[in-house]
């Protein structure tokens, strides 16, 4: 059982170390000034957004925060007993 824990504490430390990695190497969501009047933009962009490299990066940041929560309850569970 310790042998688990060492193996997920390692990878709990890897998947922190990467989501931050990908939550910083994701752009602003501020539209400038079009963004104080409520001004919605549907460009092109703005509808394929998902397909983008930028949809591909917080689809990834769900998975490593849910990695994150699954990993830590695992532990403290495992902690607790």
């Amino acid at each position: 059982m310790d042998t688990l824990k060492v193996v997920l504490i390692i990878v709990l430390i890897a998947v922190c170390a990467l989501s931050i990695l990908v939550i910083l190497l994701q752009e602003g969501k501020q539209n400038g000034l079009g963004s104080l009047s409520g001004a919605v933009d549907n460009s092109y962009w703005q509808k394929n957004k998902g397909r983008s490299m930028e949809g591909n990066l917080v689809k990834i940041t769900v998975l490593f925060v849910t990695l994150f929560i699954a990993i830590s309850a695992v532990l403290a569970m495992a902690y607790f007993q």
